[in-house]
C-alpha cells in the first residue's frame, strides 16, 4: 500500500463524536512511551502527523486520521505510566473502553509492545480484556533496532508462549517494527490493505 494522503480529522473523548463514515478503522494503543507516535509517523511517512514526546502520556484524546480517503488510523491514549491524575486516568480508561466496545467501524486494534522487555502484566491484562470483549487485535513489537536478532526472537517467543500458556488457544498475529529503521512498515500496511479489501468487498455483497 502506498500512503498518498494522511489527514488529521478530529480529536475528542466521546465515541459518539467520532467520524460516522462507513470506513474501516484501525486503533493503535499501548503503554505510555512505547513509541506509538513515532510508529504512526513512520507508517504514514509524515514526520509530525502524530505528536511525539519524551514525556509519557502525551496522547490524551481519541485522534482520528483519514488515510488515502478510505480508512481511518486512530491514535489512542497510552495506558499505564502516564503522569496524569487518577481522575484523568479513570476518564481515559472510560473512553478507551467505550471506544472498543461501541465503535462499529473498528476492524482491528494494534497493541504496541516494547520488544526490549519481558511480558508486562498490564499488556497481558489489556490483551485479555480485548479477547474477552471479542475485539480483534494484533501485536506490534516496537523498538526492534535496540536488540540483536537473537534477542528479538527470544523476547517475541516469550510473549507468544505466555499467551498460549494462558487463556489463548493461539497467539494473535504480530509485527516486528522499528520506527527509526523503517522496519515492518511494508508488512503492516500489506496486512491493513488485505483487511480493507475484504471490508469493501463485503459491502458490495
Amino acid at each position: 500500500m502506498q500512503i498518498k494522503t494522511a489527514n488529521f480529522i478530529i480529536s475528542n473523548t466521546e465515541v459518539s463524536k467520532c467520524p460516522n463514515e462507513l470506513l474501516p478503522e484501525y486503533a493503535f494503543i499501548g503503554r505510555s512511551n512505547v513509541g506509538k507516535s513515532s510508529l504512526i509517523n513512520m507508517l504514514t511517512e509524515r514526520k509530525s502527523l502524530a505528536k511525539t514526546s519524551g514525556r509519557p502520556g502525551k496522547t490524551q484524546l481519541i485522534n482520528h486520521f483519514k488515510i488515502n480517503e478510505n480508512w481511518f488510523l486512530v491514535d489512542l491514549p497510552g495506558y499505564g505510566y502516564a503522569r496524569v491524575s487518577k481522575k484523568d486516568k479513570k476518564t481515559f480508561q472510560k473512553y478507551i473502553t467505550d471506544y472498543f466496545t461501541q465503535r462499529e467501524q473498528l476492524v482491528c486494534a494494534f497493541v504496541l509492545v516494547d520488544i526490549r522487555h519481558s511480558p508486562q502484566k498490564i499488556d497481558m491484562e489489556f490483551m485479555e480484556w480485548l479477547g474477552e470483549n471479542q475485539v480483534p487485535f494484533c501485536i506490534i513489537f516496537t523498538k526492534a533496532d535496540k536488540l540483536k536478532p537473537g534477542a528479538i526472537e527470544r523476547n517475541v517467543n516469550a510473549y507468544l508462549n505466555e499467551m498460549e500458556n494462558g487463556l489463548w488457544e493461539e497467539a494473535p498475529s504480530y509485527f516486528i517494527t522499528s520506527s527509526s529503521k523503517n522496519m515492518g512498515r511494508e508488512e503492516l500496511l500489506t496486512y491493513i490493505d488485505g483487511i480493507n479489501t475484504d471490508f469493501f468487498q463485503a459491502l458490495k455483497n
